[in-house]
């Protein structure tokens, strides 16, 4: 059976006094729960959360990582810097960062092995937009952003990742992905990687990115291919992110 897995993506929000204690309410409501849970913290605040943590089950990770190792590159944070302050995982290809920065297949290929080089987890974010979607094109374009990792990784980089499905056309625009939609494409994501290797696809946590809150989540998780969620709003108010934590399977 795979762990059920939450993470929450605070994305550019907060302050130092709000993360601290964001962090310190998520600990104090986790209960009996013995799924998997994080939370990626804006960079300035790791070194902060990443104390307030230490020890316990909630995980921490990154919202992003170079896709160099070091060097010349101002304004990137190196994976190496964020296993210093005990990162578990880092997002890889959030469709903020595909659409506002220009990340690339190729340059998230590059983050997912650069985190992976430093015993960080990626999460390979993938998701078509309302246009793709429209087009009928949802399962050609999260192929191709699996095609742009394995050709680089190569699919036994897998085992040790998680794949988060962010339905782009559902997040912040009043659409929602109905469990049904979610679950056609977390079936269709395990069963291409299953085509490539069957172990991997059975283990592999697969969640569901689509602004998953408290109300509809108890009914996205029990989806048999939804191991979890990438929450985002929801995630910044310690109550809602906890009723979506104990909402999974």
């Amino acid at each position: 059976m795979r762990q059920s897995l939450v993470i929450g993506n605070w994305k550019m929000n907060g302050t130092r006094a709000s993360a601290d204690s964001l962090a310190q309410g998520i600990l104090a409501g986790l209960g009996e729960n013995t799924a998997g849970i994080a939370v990626c913290a804006p960079y300035v605040f790791l070194p902060n959360v990443s104390e307030i943590t230490k020890g316990s089950r909630l995980a921490l990770g990154a919202q992003n990582v170079a896709d160099q190792a070091s060097g010349a590159y101002t304004g990137e944070v190196s994976a190496s810097m964020l296993s210093e302050f005990g990162c578990t995982y880092a997002l890889v290809g959030h469709s903020e960062r595909r659409s506002y920065y220009g990340d690339t297949d190729a340059s998230v290929a590059a983050r997912f092995c650069q985190a992976q080089a430093q015993n960080i987890i990626p999460v390979l974010c993938i998701g078509e937009t309302l246009e793709e979607r429209e087009q009928e094109q949802t399962f050609a374009v999260v192929e191709k952003q699996l095609d742009a990792v394995i050709g680089l990784a190569g699919i036994a980089a897998f085992a040790n990742a998680v794949i988060a499905y962010e339905p782009v056309w559902a997040i912040g625009t009043g659409k929602t992905a109905s469990d049904a939609q979610a679950q056609e494409v977390h079936q269709h994501i395990r069963e291409y990687i299953a085509a490539k290797d069957q172990t991997i696809a059975d283990k592999i946590q697969i969640l569901y990115g689509g602004s998953a809150k408290p109300d509809n989540a108890k009914g996205l998780f029990a989806m048999p291919d939804i191991d979890g969620g990438l929450i985002g709003g929801a995630s910044l108010d310690a109550e809602s992110f906890l009723k979506i934590y104990h909402s999974v399977k």
